[in-house]
């Protein structure tokens, strides 16, 4: 297994199969390049099934036991189910999808080899919905989580991007996990630095805050210092819970913004669609071509990935005199 020189482990890898996508989410930041969203048409950039499939083996040879599966919308490429199938065994394989593709499909990537699956799901409202994700298919989003239920992939996380347009809906998205048996929530804090939008920021902690006061249980996951919450629906506030129970749901917070201990406790490698890898989301200045995909130039990538790999908040970037977090000078003319 490959360890950075802040000791950090690599033990998964996030894997982004196209930058298309069927929705035009208002936050979105494709995998931190940005809005690069093409036409819908497969384009001649982007990995091609034996590209994916030999970068999986190779760094397989490394110990990486995870894959996430990204887009775009991962769903959007035909070969999916086949590149799911060619993964090596023993890495244990999820997804991020809008769950639009789901419905006619999960029951083929669980049997290809598909594990655990998350669904980009901002609302329970039709309007709301249609207003953050820029689609009218919300429908086929709630079918969607329902192939996937039905498919045998629960726990199914539904994700929710927190910022002013979503944080009003937290609630009822809580109530719905809780009063659901088989979903999850997944609350993502908004990243102002990687989609230009600071004014649409909230404090997340405001959001922790109103959790714990709910919640039946509580668990600190040290390892990400991300907090988990089992929370009661609206209707059974007040009554003697557990978090085994029916009705209680479990929130979990990922807050990864100026979070020097998440940063610290990073484990996975990114792959863009075009076959670049990136050791860290908020950085584009570190991407490693794996040039023509031959086994030696993706060993050699990846280990210099890992080698260079910084964590983002507390190293790459640093609190000045101020409080304010400022580019680390060491790092203003480190080569890419």
């Amino acid at each position: 297994m490959l360890t950075d020189e802040f000791g950090r482990e690599v033990t998964g890898v996030r894997v982004s199969l196209t930058d298309r996508c069927n929705f035009d989410c208002v936050y979105c930041h494709n995998e931190g390049l940005g809005d690069t969203r093409g036409p819908m048409d497969p384009q001649d950039d982007e990995m091609d099934t034996e590209d994916v499939v030999r970068f999986l083996e190779v760094v397989a040879e490394f110990g990486v036991d995870a894959v996430k599966f990204t887009g775009g919308e991962p769903m959007l490429r035909q070969d999916l189910e086949e590149i799911i199938a060619r993964t090596p065994d023993e890495m244990e394989v999820s997804m991020t999808t809008n769950g639009t593709f789901l419905p006619g499909r999960a029951d083929d990537l669980v049997d290809a080899g598909l594990e655990r699956v998350n669904v980009s799901q901002d609302a329970l409202d039709p309007d709301d919905f249609a207003a953050v994700t820029k689609s009218g298919a919300y429908d086929k989003v709630l079918e969607g989580v329902d192939a996937a239920l039905e498919a045998g992939l629960e726990p199914v996380k539904l994700n929710m991007v927190v910022f002013e347009h979503t944080a009003g809906y937290v609630p009822e998205m809580v109530d719905h996990v809780a009063e659901n048996d088989g979903l999850q929530l997944q609350l993502i804090e908004y990243m102002p630095e990687l989609t230009g939008k600071p004014e649409w920021n909230i404090e997340i902690e405001r959001v922790h805050d109103w959790l714990a006061e709910r919640a039946v249980d509580i668990e600190h996951r040290e390892m990400h210092d991300r907090r988990r919450y089992w929370v009661a629906g609206s209707d059974d506030e007040g009554t003697e819970r557990s978090r085994e129970d029916p009705g209680v749901g479990m929130v979990e917070i990922v807050d990864p913004v100026e979070n020097p201990t998440f940063c610290a406790n990073c484990h996975r490698v990114r792959v863009t669609h075009e076959g670049y890898l990136k050791g860290c989301l908020n950085r584009n200045d570190d991407l490693r071509t794996m040039g023509e995909m031959t086994n030696s130039e993706i060993r050699e990538a990846f280990r210099e990935t890992v080698e260079n790999r910084v964590p983002y908040y507390g190293e790459y970037m640093i609190k000045n005199a101020d409080g304010e977090w400022e580019l680390n000078e060491k790092y203003l003319d480190a080569p890419a």
